[in-house]
């Protein structure tokens, strides 16, 4: 079955000048999460692509269909759509989507100039998901974990419910990502909220400590929690992103 996008959740693009950037939404979320992101960058002066991944942005049963290879061929190839048309292209994603944006780092190097995160997603520590390869047998769904804002007045636009086997597709391509950080080069830009309720913080340390990269700077966030594109630091992110731009790509 072949579900509606969501209004709000509609993939976007900004054109700009040589200098790209690729932003990568997160699991059950959607570009909605990093428009102003996106828009911010745009006024910077940098040309902009958000895809929408498979299964996502529309009804969680499309994603309960769809497998971790399909996000990754996804973004792959819009990385490849990115290049065509800009010289120079920096990756920046929010939680999962910083899983994928370090994968295209380490696997596409010649084509990543550099990768922003904010509270990538590469594992979990909650207990629970020990016996996801049997609960995933049973139970089709686990409550969502969209939203985590701290700004009351901001709301995320994500699925109500995690796709367990969609999950458990996820985790495995996780673990290859942690042990391909070593070649991830390029210069990182990390920001991570202090108070998160969906992604342990440890997951940026662990980007920060494990990457090959000699140009590694970690921002910590005090008043935002997981979905900090859209929250009250926000301008943070954006101001700081544009810096780095500017810095790793050159004027855009």
């Amino acid at each position: 079955m072949e579900y509606p996008v969501l209004a709000g959740a509609e993939p976007f693009t900004f054109d700009g000048g040589d200098v790209g950037v690729l932003l990568l939404h997160g699991f059950t979320g959607s570009p909605q999460g990093l428009r102003p992101w996106g828009e911010a960058l745009r006024d910077g002066g940098f040309a902009v692509h958000c895809p929408l991944l498979p299964g996502h942005g529309t009804d969680w049963r499309d994603l309960a269909a769809r497998r971790a290879t399909e996000m990754v061929a996804a973004a792959e190839q819009a990385l490849d759509e990115l290049s065509g048309s800009c010289q120079r292209v920096v990756v920046g994603a929010l939680s999962f989507g910083g899983a994928l944006a370090l994968h295209l780092a380490a696997s596409r190097s010649s084509q990543v100039l550099g990768v922003v995160t904010v509270n990538p997603w590469l594992y979990s520590r909650d207990p629970r998901l020990v016996a996801l390869p049997l609960v995933k047998r049973l139970v089709a769904t686990a409550p969502g974990v969209g939203s985590d804002l701290a700004d009351s007045e901001t709301k995320e636009l994500a699925y109500a419910q995690v796709p367990l086997k969609t999950l458990a597709s996820v985790r495995a391509f996780q673990r290859g990502v942690r042990a391909a950080l070593p070649g991830v080069t390029q210069p990182l830009l990390c920001f991570v909220s202090r108070q998160d309720h969906v992604v342990d913080p440890g997951n940026t340390e662990l980007v920060a400590a494990e990457a090959g990269s000699a140009d590694v700077q970690v921002v910590w966030l005090e008043r935002s929690y997981h979905v900090a594109t859209l929250d009250l630091e926000r301008q943070t992110i954006f101001d700081g992103s544009v810096e780095f731009l500017r810095r790793v790509a050159g004027p855009a």
